[in-house]
């Protein structure tokens, strides 16, 4: 679909004018900063250097004071503890965080991570079994457990108690010796967009301050919460953005050796480790273990200390990854072929599909490829014995939680974010519920179909980018989402000399244009998937760009390229 173009809202020149003169710098940085909510010299230094210092009390989280005294009873009392973590990127990363750093300071610890296919999401019965084998006194959920009430009653009911670490939005709080969530509605922690692994290391925080452990032995654990943080697209802001930057530093300086193998593997050759790196080629890897297998040779991989080991074990995620990408390729296809073979999907403004023969891990990934084809809200289900599962994804301005709870006499369980969530229902409740949850995003978007929306932070010419740009945009990392790499857009732009397409098919397109203002000063780029336009370029039409800068490494050579998310032909 053709996407509508559209500047973030222009901060005030007084603003703007102000960071010009107290950091000394130029009217397009000052501009990009007041967009991101920097408005002073004392704010521009904390965004620019984020400090570990920084980092809000965890005290001031609810119930952080029961939780903290429930672990270190067990600590002192030599007391088992079940660390329970969900199957997805956040909970493995947290489990092994939490288990690496209470084993760490002699805490007798098992794991737990459930099957996908015979557990589902969440806190699980069979887990607080196996807690109860392991003679645990303690369990510690993590990225699960605020909506998993039954399942505490029955962990209290065996002499069990339960801490959750949860970051999803709760409904009636559990009846657990502490819920850790900044979510839940009388919680006054001020940030509220931790990742699950985000409020286990809370947790440990606050366990720290308490039994006077340098918090040095935490922050050496800070690569693991950096992973959930981009694998988990929570807000890189605030307190995520400073546990981001500093992880990012360890993932680079410290790799263990489950890291290394994966970025080995993947054939990562880049200086730095980036937020995208993290999200493109570590997750979809971690993420495949409990797709195809189970999240706890993710755990056992990320564990490893020896550098064999762990070559082993990144190997057969590997596969596992592999055969994902199969899959994922697969059923989108089949997708696509369903709904454009059903009247249906031509009225609606979402996609509920269901197929009993699907895999059941990967119905989230093509769920996303799916909203990235048709712009709606989501829904990919699959058989899971008597009921259906699946996952939804959403577009902006949609909050799938908020659609699926006006919905939820039609599910059997629920659970998520305004982007993301998983769900279950009755086989016999499907049209219902496919009726029922279009009706609801029908009235949520006033019965008319969005056209999806590229926000631009400033418009400007090629003359303005320059090394010095780039190394200030560099430091506004790590990137993602609330603090997205500054997009640009450029007018009146041609073809110097090279363009062409690239890539299968040609669907590529690779770049070399001047505006015509400027013929003189050429810029390369490469826009994917937008090979339709080297027609336009080569008969010297004219262009519009809407693009990021980056830096290209070949051949031990760093250059500043363009990446182009869109093109328009200019207007006279």
């Amino acid at each position: 679909m053709e996407k509508i173009w559209k500047p973030k809202e222009k901060p005030s020149e007084s603003t703007t004018q102000k960071l010009c003169d107290s950091l000394n710098v130029d009217p397009t940085v000052a501009h990009l900063l007041a967009i991101r909510g920097v408005e002073t010299f004392e704010e521009a230094r904390q965004f620019f250097r984020p400090d570990l210092n920084n980092l809000h009390d965890p005290f001031l989280m609810t119930d952080m004071h029961a939780a903290v005294d429930r672990l270190s009873e067990a600590i002192h009392q030599k007391q088992n503890v079940l660390i329970y973590g969900d199957y997805d990127v956040d909970g493995t990363t947290a489990v092994t965080l939490v288990y690496s750093f209470l084993t760490e300071i002699g805490v007798s610890c098992f794991y737990y991570i459930p099957d996908r296919y015979a557990e589902g999401y969440g806190f699980s019965f069979k887990g607080v079994d196996f807690a109860s084998e392991k003679n645990c006194s303690l369990i510690i959920t993590l990225d699960c457990g605020v909506r998993d009430g039954q399942k505490i009653d029955y962990a209290r009911s065996m002499g069990i108690d339960v801490i959750v670490c949860d970051h999803h939005q709760p409904a009636e709080l559990p009846k657990a010796t502490a819920v850790l969530d900044p979510k839940r509605p009388d919680c006054a922690y001020p940030y509220k967009g931790l990742s699950g692994a985000g409020v286990g290391f809370k947790l440990l925080q606050a366990l720290c301050i308490q039994q006077s452990i340098d918090l040095l032995t935490l922050f050496a654990y800070l690569d693991l919460v950096t992973i959930s943080i981009g694998a988990d697209i929570v807000p890189i802001t605030g307190e995520n953005r400073i546990l981001a930057f500093h992880g990012l530093q360890k993932l680079q300086e410290t790799q263990r050796p489950g890291v290394a193998a994966m970025l080995h593997h993947s054939g990562f050759q880049k200086p730095t480790i980036t937020i995208t790196d993290v999200v493109f080629i570590l997750a979809p890897r971690i993420n495949a273990a409990g797709r195809i297998f189970n999240g706890s040779k993710a755990v056992e991989l990320l564990l490893s200390s020896s550098e064999e080991d762990a070559q082993m074990l990144s190997r057969a995620i590997e596969e596992y990854n592999a055969t994902r990408k199969g899959l994922d390729k697969e059923i989108t296809a089949q997708a696509i072929e369903k709904i454009d073979g059903e009247s249906f999907y031509l009225e609606s403004l979402s996609t509920v599909i269901y197929d009993e023969n699907w895999h059941k891990g990967v119905v989230g990934i093509v769920a996303s490829r799916l909203v990235e084809t048709y712009y709606k809200p989501t829904i990919v289900m699959v058989s899971d014995g008597h009921k259906m599962a699946g996952s939804a994804r959403s577009i902006d301005g949609v909050d799938l939680f908020e659609c699926l709870s006006e919905c939820s006499e039609f599910l059997t369980q629920f659970g998520g974010h305004t982007m993301a969530a998983g769900l279950s229902l009755e086989a016999g409740n499907f049209h219902a519920f496919r009726s029922k949850f279009d009706q609801v995003i029908q009235q949520k978007l006033g019965y008319i179909r969005p056209s999806p929306t590229l926000c631009y932070d400033a418009e400007i010419d090629f003359t303005d980018i320059s090394q010095k740009l780039h190394r200030i945009i560099k430091q506004f990392e790590p990137f993602g989402p609330e603090n997205l790499s500054p997009v640009f857009l450029t007018r009146n732009v041609q073809n110097k000399k090279f363009t062409r397409t690239v890539g299968e098919n040609n669907k590529h397109l690779k770049l070399h244009v001047c505006q015509s203002k400027t013929p003189n000063l050429a810029l390369e780029g490469i826009g994917f998937d937008l090979g339709k336009w080297a027609p336009v370029l080569q008969s010297n039409g004219m262009i519009d760009l809407v693009y990021t800068i980056e830096e290209n490494h070949w051949n031990n050579q760093t250059t500043l390229q363009l990446m182009v998310k869109d093109i328009r032909e200019s207007k006279p």
